[in-house]
C-alpha cells in the first residue's frame, strides 16, 4: 500500500472515473494515474469487480475518482484553475477539454465531458485585473467578461487602452 495523502480531492463520477483520470493524465503535465481499486462487493451503482475508485494526480494535485453513480453531479462551485503561460498553452488545454465532449462557458471557464469545471486562466489575465492601475485593470476585466476562451492579445490591448 502506498502512503495515503493527508488531503486529497475526491471527485464523484457516474461511472467513468478511470477514463477521466486517464484523460487528465494525457492532457496536463505532472499528472498521472495511480492505483485502480475494484469493488469487493456489489454496491448501489455497481457490481463486485467494477472500478470503484481511481487514484490520480492532476498537475501535482492528488485526487481520488469515485464511481458513485448518478446521484450527484458536478457544478461550477468546484473547478480546477489552470494558470497558462501563453495563448498556445491556453488554446491547447481549452481545445482538449472542449473538443473532447466538453463545453465552453464564459470568462475562461469550460467543462469536461464528465462535468468537471476548469478555469483556463492565462497569467497575463490575472496580472492585468490585479494591477494597481485600477482603470486599466477594469478595461481588461471588462474585455474578459465578453469572452469564452481568453484571448490574451485582446486582454493586453484592453489593459493598454
Amino acid at each position: 500500500m502506498t502512503k495515503i495523502a493527508k488531503n486529497t480531492i475526491c471527485l464523484w463520477y457516474d461511472n467513468d472515473a478511470e477514463g477521466a483520470a486517464r484523460f487528465y493524465a494525457e492532457i496536463f503535465p505532472d499528472s498521472s494515474v495511480g492505483a485502480v481499486h475494484r469493488a469487493p462487493g456489489d454496491y448501489p451503482s455497481g457490481k463486485e469487480g467494477d472500478v470503484l475508485t481511481v487514484e490520480f494526480t492532476v498537475m501535482g494535485i492528488p485526487c481520488l475518482g469515485l464511481n458513485g453513480g448518478p446521484a450527484f453531479t458536478h457544478s461550477e462551485a468546484f473547478s480546477f484553475q489552470v494558470a497558462t503561460e501563453d495563448q498556445s498553452e491556453t488554446d491547447r488545454y481549452w481545445n482538449a477539454i472542449v473538443g473532447n465532449g466538453g463545453q465552453e462557458s464564459d470568462c475562461g471557464w469550460c467543462k469536461d465531458k464528465w462535468g468537471i469545471s476548469w478555469q483556463i486562466t492565462p497569467i497575463a489575465l490575472t496580472r492585468a485585473f490585479t494591477s494597481p492601475d485600477r482603470i486599466a485593470a477594469k478595461r481588461a476585466f471588462d474585455a474578459m467578461m465578453t469572452m469564452k476562451k481568453i484571448d490574451i492579445a485582446t486582454i493586453e490591448a484592453a489593459f493598454r487602452g
